[in-house]
């Protein structure tokens, strides 16, 4: 039963491809949007942030103070994707909608960005 079972994963695709559910007038960031963002840190309106080093690293502290800490990589989609330390990992995808910067989930979650300071 295995040989016929492994032939088939390796032609069904990637299981972590997403059919990401945009609205109308998201625009996902373009590849030096995502490159841009190495060295930022984005702040959720839950008090969230989202920090990218310049090297791939990644950190994601909660309003609580307690961090997750893993690595970071682009998928050919444009979405982002995080490898975390204990082994968990996610792939988001980043748009802009109007003036908004939105994080959409696997899930189809929309977790808006809170403006940067100017």
């Amino acid at each position: 039963m295995m040989r016929f079972l492994i032939p088939f994963l390796f032609t069904a695709g990637p299981v972590w491809a997403v059919d990401w559910p945009t609205k109308p007038g998201d625009v996902p960031l373009s590849p030096d949007e995502l490159d841009a963002l190495a060295g930022r840190t984005l702040t959720f309106y839950d008090d969230g942030k989202a920090a990218f080093s310049a090297g791939g690293a990644y950190s994601y502290t909660y309003a609580s103070g307690e961090s997750a800490f893993g690595t970071y990589s682009f998928a050919a989609d444009g979405s982002v994707c995080i490898a975390y330390r204990n082994g968990f990992s996610r792939c988001d995808l980043y748009v802009r909608s109007g003036d908004r910067l939105i994080l959409i989930d696997q899930k189809g979650d929309r977790y808006p960005v809170r403006p940067e300071a100017q």
